[in-house]
Order: C-alpha cells, then sequence, then structure tokens
C-alpha cells in the first residue's frame, strides 16, 4: 500500500507517493523514484539515508507545516494528503468571465449547501460541502458574483465532474 501526499516548500507544489514500512521506503517525487532509510532517533530528529548519503533531519510542526532543519538549510514545508489538495484546488471549478462553475472534483455526497440562486457572494464566502472518501470539504467562492444556478442539494450523490453550481459576476 501506498501513501499519497502534495508536499509545498518555497511556492513549488511536489507530488510524493511513499510505500514501504518499519524505516525502509520507496519514495516517488513528482515522478523521479528514491529508496530511503529514515529512522526517528530521539523526539522530532530523524536520520535518513538517500542514495548512500546520510542525513540528520530536526522536524518540528507548527500551524499545519513542519520545519525541517538540514545541516544549514530550514524549509518550511506544508504537506497535504493528494485527495484533499486536489479536492480543495481543483474543486473550484473554472472561473472566467468574472464568474465561477463549481464542479465536483471527486465522486462524493453534498452534505450542506450554503447558498441559493440569487444569493450575492464575495470570494472566500462558504458554497457548499461535500463529502468524499470520508473527508468533508467545502467549497468556497473563488469570485464575487451572484448565484445563477444550484444544481445540487443536501444528501445528493454527485459523480466527479458534475456541475454544483454557477455564479455570475
Amino acid at each position: 500500500m501506498s501513501l499519497r501526499f502534495v508536499a509545498t516548500v518555497a511556492g513549488r507544489t511536489r507530488a510524493i507517493e511513499i510505500a514501504g514500512r518499519d524505516g525502509r521506503y520507496r519514495v516517488t517525487v513528482d515522478g523521479e523514484t528514491l529508496d530511503v532509510d529514515a529512522r526517528l532517533t530521539r523526539q522530532g530528529i530523524y536520520s535518513i539515508l538517500i542514495d548512500a548519503v546520510s542525513y540528520v533531519a530536526d522536524v518540528s510542526e507548527r500551524e499545519g507545516v513542519a520545519d525541517v532543519d538540514v545541516g544549514d538549510e530550514t524549509y518550511v514545508v506544508a504537506i497535504e494528503e493528494a485527495t484533499r489538495h486536489t479536492i480543495r484546488t481543483r474543486g473550484g471549478g473554472a472561473s472566467g468571465h468574472g464568474g465561477q462553475t463549481v464542479t465536483a472534483p471527486l465522486p462524493g455526497r453534498v452534505t450542506h449547501v450554503a447558498v441559493r440562486a440569487g444569493d450575492a457572494v464575495r470570494a472566500g464566502d462558504p458554497l457548499l460541502v461535500i463529502e468524499a472518501m470520508k473527508m468533508e470539504n467545502e467549497f468556497r467562492a473563488a469570485v464575487a458574483g451572484t448565484v445563477q444556478e444550484v444544481r445540487v442539494e443536501a444528501g445528493q450523490a454527485v459523480n466527479s465532474g458534475d456541475v454544483l453550481l454557477v455564479i455570475g459576476a
């Protein structure tokens, strides 16, 4: 079994897949695969061996990110489960010409609809919530405008690509 994540470091987003256990992992970063031996030696301190090169990483977590000190360098890393990242970044759908079409990024069930046709919304306002893969995902307006159409209701199952609602300028 492998786990998929998205890591953001210095504004650059990278797809990561990790398979393995007991300190031995096969890690794929943006398509490049590495064999990694990683061990927690004490709280927050990891011993890592990558391609016969040894590293010591001091990792501390704060407010949804990890500060990773390796040698003389510090990296601020935000890590998010890949499916949640997809839902958060692509679920907003297309926006253009001052409007937004919100589509479902994955199959799921609508658990809450916060707006109705005719409602005025501002960028960042909550629109609806979908439960997908045992996670509740809130969709927010990417643009200010008026809700033109709401095509779903609470309790409704949706498929990937279904149009959920439309906001006009």
